[in-house]
């Protein structure tokens, strides 16, 4: 009888530790604020790629940080163009230019960003059964949106990583299914 009630509290035990490990990740990237959104000025919300235009009155969550980065981080796979002209606005964060829509590119959110600490710098992104290495040139803002330096688009998720038509293209998701996606990352 014992050995039972011992085997019972020691699983009790393991479960507990384990539910507030998962609290402690939960509480490790909060949201830091809230922006309310603005109505953006006629033709100032670029929206190809499916971008969202910021809604008036609507409020958007901000962080200053992401998850944690591991060996296999979860993202979501967003689309970008950091041609100019496209959905991405003003030139890249890290070196000031635009990039082609066939160069494997990607923006991360603010804290994977890691103030310009990414920059340039190449990651690994697999999903769909393939991997593919890109390069960082971006940040995709998830402190600030819904002014014209954010193209009134609303802050990017914690959890992004926002790719070149390149990088959809290598992966082998089929056009139609372009635009959003569950992927894994790491430092390459």
């Amino acid at each position: 009888m014992k050995s039972i009630s011992f085997k019972s509290s020691a699983f009790l035990f393991v479960i507990l530790i384990w539910t507030s490990c998962l609290d402690i990740e939960a509480l490790q990237c909060s949201p830091s604020g809230k922006i309310k959104g603005k109505k953006p000025p006629p033709g100032q919300c670029n929206t190809e790629n499916d971008s969202d235009c910021c809604k008036q009155g609507k409020f958007y969550p901000t962080y200053k940080c992401s998850p944690p980065v591991s060996g296999n981080t979860k993202a979501y796979l967003t689309l970008n163009s950091f041609q100019k002209g496209g959905d991405g606005g003003g030139p890249s964060e890290c070196d000031n230019q635009y990039h082609s829509d066939d160069t494997l590119v990607v923006a991360l959110s603010t804290g994977w960003f890691n103030n310009k600490g990414r920059c340039l710098h190449n990651i690994t992104i697999s999903a769909n059964g393939r991997s593919v290495v890109a390069m960082v040139v971006d940040e995709c803002d998830s402190t600030m949106g819904c002014d014209g330096d954010h193209d009134y688009q609303p802050p990017c998720p914690n959890n992004i990583v926002d790719a070149s038509k390149a990088v959809w293209k290598a992966l082998g998701v089929p056009h139609g299914q372009w635009g959003g996606l569950d992927i894994t990352w790491s430092d390459a």
